[in-house]
């Protein structure tokens, strides 16, 4: 049963189950379209621009990382 395709896996399931895989494989197809066609999208851009003079990049990366539960070197 190993060395079988996949279309002849489908052959041998009743019906209702290959309505099922049929249902299944067009969701995935579906939510891997989805991700394609979505563009970036940067709300956030110019978001900080007023702190420029008060913080560097870096500054705010390792702000971040504290935020997100801290930046641990050792596991990098």
């Amino acid at each position: 049963m190993v060395n079988l395709s996949l279309q002849e896996m489908l052959r041998r399931l009743p019906p209702e189950l290959q309505t099922e895989v049929r249902d299944f494989v067009e969701f995935l197809l579906e939510r891997k379209l989805a991700r394609q066609r979505r563009p970036m999208k940067f709300q956030w851009e110019g978001a900080l621009k007023d702190m420029r003079s008060q913080y560097t990049s870096v500054q705010l990366q390792h702000q971040i990382a504290d935020w997100r539960g801290g930046y641990n070197e050792g596991s990098a």
